[in-house]
C-alpha cells in the first residue's frame, strides 16, 4: 500500500470513528418506556430509550440557565431543512435578525433536521453551530450535531413522548 493510500485510508477512518462517537449505546435503567426522549440537561445528553435496557446517547446543547425548561412535552412535528422565525423574546435580544430565516440557509440555526414540541416554541433540531454541542447555548430548544438529529429524526414519530429533567 503506498503512502498516499494509508493517509487516504487512515483519514476515512477517523472519519468513520468520528461520526460513530457522535451516539452511542449505552445502559439505561429507569422506569421509561421504551421510545421515549429523555434529556438529561445537567448532563448535556439525550437519550433515546430502546426497549433492551440500553438508550442511544447523544451529545446535545441545552438552554442557558434561565433560559431551560423541565418537564414532559410530545414531538408534533418533523421538519426537513426547515426554515426558522426566531421567537420574540430571541427578536427582542437580537433585533436585525430578520423575520425568517430559509431552510438550508448557512445562518439558520435549526440545521439539518427539527422535532417540534408541543410545549411553546421549543424543538429538538439540528445546529449551524457544531461547537456548541455540550454547552449551555439556547433559549430552551435541544441542539444536536447534524448528523445526530438525522439519526434521531429517523427513529422517531409525531406523539413521541419527551421528558427534560435536570
Amino acid at each position: 500500500m503506498s503512502i498516499r493510500a494509508a493517509f487516504a485510508l487512515a483519514a476515512l477512518i477517523g472519519v468513520a470513528a468520528t461520526a460513530a462517537s457522535a451516539r452511542e449505546v449505552v445502559p439505561f435503567e429507569g422506569r421509561v418506556s421504551p421510545g421515549t426522549i429523555v434529556i438529561k440537561t445537567g448532563e448535556r445528553r439525550l437519550y433515546y430509550v430502546r426497549g433492551d435496557g440500553t438508550a442511544l446517547r447523544y451529545r446535545v446543547a441545552v438552554g442557558k440557565p434561565g433560559k431551560q425548561w423541565f418537564g414532559e412535552a410530545r414531538i408534533d412535528g418533523k421538519y426537513v431543512r426547515p426554515a426558522w422565525s426566531p421567537p420574540d423574546e430571541v427578536k427582542r435580544d437580537n433585533p436585525r435578525l430578520p423575520d425568517v430565516i430559509p431552510g438550508g440557509a448557512p445562518n439558520n440555526p435549526m440545521g439539518a433536521r427539527a422535532l417540534t414540541l408541543d410545549l411553546d416554541e421549543y424543538a429538538i433540531h439540528g445546529t449551524n453551530r457544531p461547537a456548541s454541542i455540550g454547552t449551555y447555548a439556547s433559549y430552551g430548544c435541544i441542539r444536536m450535531l447534524n448528523e445526530d438529529i438525522v439519526d434521531l429524526y429517523d427513529q422517531v414519530s409525531v406523539g413521541t413522548r419527551v421528558m427534560v429533567v435536570p
